[in-house]
């Protein structure tokens, strides 16, 4: 899978296939139903699956006091879309230029002549051009001036409620990272550069990571079960999100004991994904009880950790392969 940042780098190998224009913050279930068609539709046309992706959203730049922060970096996003099928993904600069084209000279430019699209694929929402002009009835329109053809995916339900990047973001928000993940293609991840605490976690026998300039969402305040991943490197973790009341620090950190972890991490970038909250966060009498709550909590992220490698083996002996062939990771609690 490659990623382009502008048009004019495309290469040859990119065009003629079919086309998703969209967002795709988080990559949830949603999207993996659309890629799948879109894939389908490309292999069809005998060309490439493309997503054509804004980075930034375009909300950041029209209206930047109500835009979220993303559920996904661009990296992250191409990687996950790339693990569904996707050759290409675009992730074009936006912007006022790009989005003050009407609805026709955007598809003409980007659709039509800049990838040669012979096939798209779009959710039923789905909104273009200039203050959002296109819809689905004038991009219907469109392909059939242009002789493309247009696959409309419908949304899908789990627990009847649709799945949508607004709904995953909720629940990212209230803490609930387990439910949340059960939506997307894999766990929640944020990432961050390992810089210099206090060093209290390290006074009491627990060292841990701590990560800044993360520019995703964060969840709610609470300590979690996660996995920290750095290039081939997989550590079981337990991470506090919030600020560490019991030596009166209000600010909000990420800060990450990786299990098994000896290495040296200071100035280099640490990805976690968050699989499940274990509990609030809460002030202790004392360094030596905060000590005692921090080993119960390595024990339940190891537990959790152990059910996430067991669950991830046993969905990719149902697709049909082995852990050999799949890459799986390896457990470091034992």
């Amino acid at each position: 899978m490659h990623v382009i940042r502008h048009l004019e780098d495309r290469p040859e190998a990119a065009l003629g296939g079919a086309v998703a224009i969209g967002n795709f913050d988080g990559v949830h279930r949603g999207h993996a139903a659309l890629i799948r068609k879109l894939v389908e539709r490309a292999r069809a046309a005998r060309g490439p699956a493309v997503v054509f992706t804004f980075d930034p959203h375009p909300v950041r730049l029209l209206r930047p006091a109500e835009c979220p922060p993303p559920l996904t970096w661009t990296e992250r996003k191409a990687q996950l879309l790339a693990a569904l099928g996707v050759d290409w993904v675009i992730a074009y600069p936006t912007d006022k230029a790009l989005l003050a084209l009407s609805a026709r000279d955007f598809f003409q430019r980007i659709v039509v002549d800049a990838l040669g699209a012979r096939a798209m694929v779009e959710g039923p929402n789905f909104y273009f051009g200039h203050n959002r002009e296109g819809t689905i009835d004038v991009l219907r329109g469109l392909t059939a001036e242009a002789g493309l053809s247009l696959d409309i995916v419908p949304p899908i339900e789990v627990e009847g409620e649709l799945v949508s990047s607004s709904r995953v973001r909720r629940l990212v928000a209230e803490g609930a990272v387990g439910p949340a993940a059960r939506l997307l293609t894999a766990p929640y991840r944020v990432r961050g550069l390992v810089s210099h605490g206090a060093g209290r976690g390290a006074q009491i026998g627990f060292p841990t990571a701590n990560l800044a300039g993360i520019d995703t969402l964060l969840p709610a305040h609470g300590v979690y079960a996660g996995v920290g991943r750095l290039g081939d490197q997989r550590w079981p973790a337990a991470v506090n999100v919030g600020p560490n009341p019991t030596f009166g620090e209000h600010e909000t950190k990420v800060e990450a004991h990786l299990v098994g972890c000896d290495e040296a991490l200071y100035g280099q970038t640490l990805e976690v994904d968050l699989l499940e909250h274990l509990r609030e966060i809460r002030p202790f009498a004392s360094a030596e009880l905060l000590a005692q709550q921090l080993k119960s909590d390595i024990a339940s992220a190891l537990d959790v950790y152990r059910r996430f490698l067991e669950s991830r083996a046993s969905n990719l002996e149902a697709e049909g392969f082995s852990q050999s062939r799949g890459g799986a990771e390896k457990d470091e609690t034992k």
